[in-house]
């Protein structure tokens, strides 16, 4: 993600998520951050379409690096495209990035009426440590904390090249 998808991607926002939508703001403060953050936009590029046009993006993810950890920020897919596999394929970027900025374990925050991303997650050995109660503001909903670890082995690289081979499609991202 760049500056000038930022706006876009605060557009989408509150389509992607109805509550607790991100603000351009804090996006904003979350590329502030330089080499410890590292966001992904994915774009839908029809045949004729300009490589450059910001309508295209379709889906986002970011991740924060703190020493050997890493932790999944936010992953967010246009309503419309939600089950092709862009979430998991935005997902498998970042632990492939996490995993050569010399992460050993990744850890997120996901709603626990998602189950769809809950799935996804688990599939990306990812599994429940603990919930946050009221940690979505302003809504106040409740979060499961998961965690993948250990992700610098060979064994988690291959569950990322597995799940990617079985998932639909193409889906370029770019940084």
């Amino acid at each position: 993600m760049r500056w000038w998808h930022v706006a876009t991607v605060a557009e989408l926002e509150p389509t992607v998520f109805a509550t607790d939508p991100w603000t351009a703001e804090l996006f904003w403060s979350e590329l502030a951050q330089g080499d410890q953050r590292h966001y992904l936009t994915a774009l839908w590029q029809p045949r004729g379409a300009a490589a450059h046009d910001l309508s295209a993006i379709i889906g986002y993810a970011g991740l924060a690096l703190a020493d050997d950890g890493a932790y999944i920020q936010t992953v967010g897919v246009v309503p419309r495209i939600r089950g092709r596999g862009v979430g998991a394929r935005l997902m498998i970027a970042l632990l492939r990035h996490a995993r050569r900025a010399g992460a050993r374990s990744c850890g997120l925050e996901v709603r626990t009426d998602n189950h769809a991303a809950r799935a996804l997650y688990t599939r990306l050995g990812f599994v429940d440590i603990g919930v946050r109660r009221g940690y979505y503001q302003p809504s106040g909903g409740d979060a499961y904390v998961m965690r993948a670890r250990p992700i610098d082995t060979v064994g988690y690289a291959a569950l990322l090249d597995e799940v990617e081979r079985a998932l639909p499609g193409r889906v370029r991202l770019e940084p």
